[in-house]
């Protein structure tokens, strides 16, 4: 029976990814069928190097499988270029990755800025500043990276991620490189964040 994809912010069919190794092609991911919902929150649980951030990697389209097909947001990722997945993604997907991706030669706050300034959106200052105000960092705007702490550094890449206010939030691992306690902190974020955008 066919199903709607239109519905579903990602949604994924007998996805597959292999890879080159030295002994012979490598299968990372095989025939994985996942659906997600707007609104719903899904967690993948798995050990270490069971292909967790390669499956989010694919439902992002920041990377392509071998096998099967995703629909990012209600549009089939299979045919599209990088530039063509990468204006799909723009304003509709937010990413928090394991290792916090901030480009070290901006601020915090310029950090937030890029992807608004990148869709366009008009006005993007107040927005990035009201972002960073959400996860407690207001007095750090002016901060490069390497003058934040992990926890800070995690923290302006979760406002990154949510000032576009996207249809569908990734989060890799956001709590891997923390402390405990820090990493409890980020979750409450993540989960007032969410409840908040809905």
């Amino acid at each position: 029976m066919a199903t709607d994809s239109s519905a579903d912010v990602a949604r994924a069919t007998g996805l597959g990814k292999e890879v080159a190794g030295p002994g012979g092609h490598l299968t990372i991911l095989h025939a994985l069928d996942l659906c997600v919902k707007p609104g719903e929150a899904v967690a993948i649980l798995g050990a270490s190097g069971s292909g967790k951030s390669t499956l989010l990697g694919l439902l992002a389209g920041l990377d392509q499988p071998t096998q099967g097909e995703v629909w990012l947001c209600g549009r089939s990722l299979t045919g599209l270029n990088e530039d063509g997945r990468a204006a799909l993604r723009n304003g509709r997907v937010g990413f928090v990755f394991q290792d916090f991706q901030l480009l070290p030669t901006l601020t915090a706050l310029e950090n937030v800025l890029l992807p608004l300034e990148l869709g366009g959106v008009v006005q993007p200052t107040p927005i990035a500043r009201a972002a960073l105000e959400r996860v407690g960092l207001t007095g750090r705007a002016d901060h490069y990276p390497r003058q934040l702490s992990g926890g800070e550094q995690q923290r302006v890449a979760i406002a990154r991620a949510f000032a576009p206010r996207p249809q569908i939030l990734f989060a890799d691992e956001p709590t891997g490189n923390l402390d405990q306690e820090t990493g409890e902190q980020v979750i409450d974020l993540l989960l007032d964040l969410r409840n908040a955008a809905g």
